[in-house]
């Protein structure tokens, strides 16, 4: 199991250096726009919806595009070094409408980098065994840079200001460009599995048909939903600790840090499992743990309710954003980069569908949102149901390939 992992040693750190670089910038872009910049709430509002917006678009346009190039490898550098540029003049500049231009253009290319980095080691793992292990453990990775992300960037904060901020960000793209462009080699579609060792069989794989638009589409809608519902308790935790259960946002600060260290070493468990079991039916636990979670939280009346739900409210998002880029490439195989694509831009979308439900809870209350949450959850639930997959994704060619343990001309064995 560890082979394939330490083969992917140089896609870990690009993961790491921009999943730091995002940790570090996305918290604090409102008090960015609101001290920094001095934008206008309406300017703030409109700031909020074209940065997700534009990343979605972009992605997608890349993602595609992405299918038909020989080799990533180009393209992660090139998002990697816009993504530099973008982050070092959004350090020195302060004009609003400048700093919206660069959010649509270099930021939102930046934002491709995700989706192309999973579908380049996807097309690598191709075959593997231990794909979905070495999948999991890569979104681990980015998900323990936005442990320590944030901490630093209020370090940073509190020694100086926003420029050096940006500007450490500006310098986790530059790794990521030169990680890339130095160590991360380029793959073809086909590739032999990655687990064989010198003189023993290797399986090569093609990829398999892709599921049809109707199981795509329900299932990306799934996923929408459930990140509707993971971005609606997030946001709304600090709020209803305060107004429903009489707590503060020291009880928010620990409950959320729970839960994240909870969520990683739950990702690798799950990652484990998913070799065991069917991924379809991991992937299914997902929203009835929302559910179950969503429910609790709307029925608390103790900080200490909540702080237990956490185990359950962590199982769910180990089990859908640690697995969910797997399940998505595994039904469109034949185009890994639409694939990550679509999987990583239910995020965005999913936070846009939360913000409006955010602000009308001020109206209607908090616990009134988890039931939304719930519901939502209960609705994905049934999409995945809906959207059974009926192909199978790679499917293995019946031949096998001895690996040389020198410098052979590789004998072919027909079984």
């Amino acid at each position: 199991m560890f082979a394939p992992l330490r083969r992917h040693v140089p896609l870990a750190l690009v993961f790491l250096c921009v999943g730091l670089a995002s940790a570090m910038a996305v918290p604090f872009l409102t008090l960015f726009l609101t001290d920094a910049v001095h934008a206008s709430p309406l300017q703030v509002t409109i700031f909020l919806i074209a940065a997700p917006l534009s990343s979605v678009v972009v992605s997608m346009t890349m993602g595609q595009w992405s299918d038909r190039l020989p080799s990533r490898r180009g393209l992660i550098i090139a998002t990697a070094v816009i993504g530099a540029v973008g982050t070092l003049l959004t350090a020195s500049i302060r004009d609003y409408w400048i700093l919206l231009a660069l959010t649509v253009t270099a930021t939102a290319a930046a934002s491709a980098l995700v989706p192309q980095v999973f579908a380049h080691a996807r097309v690598s793992l191709q075959g593997s065994p231990n794909a979905v292990m070495t999948m999991t453990t890569l979104r681990t990775i980015l998900s323990l840079s936005w442990v320590g992300g944030p901490f630093l960037a209020t370090v940073l904060l509190s020694l100086g200001d926003f420029v050096a901020v940006y500007g450490f960000a500006t310098a986790m793209y530059v790794i990521a460009a030169v990680v890339a462009w130095r160590m991360i080699p380029a793959h073809t579609p086909a590739a032999i599995q990655p687990d064989a060792e010198p003189g023993e069989a290797a399986v090569q794989t093609t990829p398999g048909q892709d599921e049809t638009r109707r199981v795509v589409i329900l299932t990306i809608a799934a996923f929408v939903l459930l990140q509707c519902t993971g971005n609606l308790s997030l946001q709304a935790l600090p709020l209803f600790l305060r107004d429903e259960v009489q707590g503060g946002l020291g009880d928010a600060g620990l409950i959320l840090g729970l839960c994240a260290a909870l969520e990683i070493p739950l990702m690798l468990g799950f990652g484990m499992l998913a070799a065991r079991y069917r991924l379809r039916t991991l992937i299914l636990a997902g929203p009835l743990l929302s559910l179950i979670y969503a429910l609790a939280v709307a029925g608390a009346s103790e900080t200490w309710q909540i702080a237990a739900m956490q185990l359950v409210n962590a199982s769910a998002i180990a089990l859908l954003h640690g697995l969910g880029i797997s399940y998505v490439q595994d039904m469109v195989p034949t185009r890994p980069g639409h694939a990550s694509t679509l999987f990583t831009s239910a995020g965005p979308i999913g936070a846009m569908m939360a913000g409006p439900i955010i602000g009308a809870a001020q109206t209607f209350g908090y616990r009134e949102t988890y039931l939304i949450g719930a519901a939502l959850a209960g609705i994905a639930f049934v999409l995945f149901l809906l959207a059974r997959p009926t192909l199978t994704g790679a499917r293995i060619i019946r031949t096998t390939t001895t690996v040389p343990a020198r410098r052979n001309v590789p004998e072919t064995v027909t079984s």
